[in-house]
């Protein structure tokens, strides 16, 4: 790690490290009990990489937490769930992680299984954190002021907007939308619509698929006989691919277009050539434009010897931990209730300097999401990775936006 990096990490644990020295005066020993979290996501099915990369964010910041000393000496454990990319799962495993004595959870990418299992969390009174699942509806199926459901990823109303703001400024205004019919693709759909309508426009076209086709050529075909001179996609997995090689074996030269599923490895190498230069929604590029995310980077790099798959997964769930973890520090009897770690979420002592931003205020009791419209970034696909699309938007993420 370089001195700069070094100098970071010092800052940044700095104030944690004087809590944890603070233990043996209130009588606690080393071997305190651990406080339990949950960690829930798809480590195996169709968005297994969102997941894994999830997953690791979320530990290298609990290892961080815990080497300076966690809460008063109590370390951090992660109980870990897999909700295998499906509702069926997700339900059954968060009910077993509800049962293992947890104090709150991060999870979930696919918006389909985390609309099942949110349920069960706010019937528990226990916070959940959901660190990539983008679809609006996860954080309002219950009133703000009572809902236990925070998230720390750009929801798809935010998302769609930017989008389609974009396409408007370069005079792409006849918009197909090629959208599966899952809870994601349902939801980005309706968020699509809108972002259209408030300038006026309709879809040039709709088309709708379940998961797992292979053949998408008549509903490309479909959406070229309109006109349409962009396609905006919102599905998760290998159907991006699918769309994609659909639209190049047509030599149909219009752009892709949409939110962050677009930097899934299912979509940069199932379809190699025919991604290149699609335009997607970003947090988070991984490029160390400024000290933090250096730091986060060469702390990956360190730990797993790889680049990251999916970049917005890992520094989302590092973030996601972080704001957990902030929260409970700020409980001083160390009594993690539901709703005491619910209302230190929303009511937060100290501002987080965080890898997608710098947090003062991410949660009130009537808002629940963390992320806004101006910190995403237009990212661009490049020889099979995600760069920013323009100057202007490598300029503006040199400057940490702040909530």
């Amino acid at each position: 790690m370089t001195t700069t990096h070094t100098n970071f990490a010092r800052s940044r644990f700095n104030w944690l490290a004087a809590l944890a020295l603070a233990w043996p005066v209130l009588g606690l020993a080393q071997t305190a009990p651990t406080i339990k979290v949950g960690a829930i996501g798809p480590l195996s099915g169709s968005t297994a990489d969102a997941g894994t990369e999830m997953l690791r964010g979320i530990q290298i910041a609990v290892e961080e937490f815990n080497r300076v000393g966690g809460y008063l000496g109590r370390h951090i454990e992660l109980v870990v769930k897999d909700d295998e990319s499906a509702p069926a799962a997700g339900v059954r495993e968060s009910e077993a992680l509800l049962q293992q004595g947890t104090v709150a959870t991060i999870g979930f990418c696919n918006t389909g299984v985390a609309l099942k299992a949110i349920p069960l969390f706010q019937k528990a009174q226990q916070p959940l954190i959901v660190p990539c699942s983008a679809g609006t509806p996860v954080t309002t199926q219950f009133p703000a002021p009572d809902s236990y459901i925070f998230r720390n990823s750009a929801r798809d109303a935010i998302q769609a907007p930017f989008v389609v703001n974009d396409l408007i400024r370069r005079g792409w205004t006849r918009v197909a939308i090629l959208a599966d019919t899952t809870g994601y693709g349902e939801a980005g759909l309706k968020d699509v619509v809108a972002a259209l309508k408030s300038h006026g426009l309709e879809p040039a076209y709709v088309g709708r698929f379940p998961t797992g086709v292979t053949d998408l050529s008549k509903q490309l075909g479909e959406a070229r006989a309109t006109g349409a001179n962009a396609i905006f996609t919102y599905t998760v997995g290998p159907e991006n691919a699918v769309i994609a090689n659909g639209r190049s074996a047509m030599k149909w030269d219009v752009p892709i277009v949409g939110g962050w599923a677009l930097s899934f490895p299912f979509f940069l190498e199932g379809a190699p050539q025919a991604s290149e230069g699609t335009l997607v929604a970003q947090s988070f590029i991984a490029e160390p434009s400024n000290e933090r995310r250096a730091s986060f980077l060469a702390n990956y790099a360190r730990k797993f010897n790889q680049r990251m798959k999916v970049p917005m997964a890992a520094a989302q769930g590092y973030d996601a931990a972080y704001l957990l973890m902030y929260a409970l520090l700020s409980i001083r009897d160390g009594k993690f209730s539901g709703p005491a770690i619910k209302a230190a979420l929303e009511n937060p002592r100290r501002t987080y300097y965080g890898v997608i931003a710098t947090y003062e205020r991410p949660f009130s009791p009537n808002d629940k999401d963390a992320l806004t419209e101006d910190m995403l970034v237009m990212g661009k696909v490049r020889g099979g990775k995600i760069t920013f699309a323009y100057p202007e938007d490598a300029r503006r993420n040199l400057f940490v936006r702040r909530k």
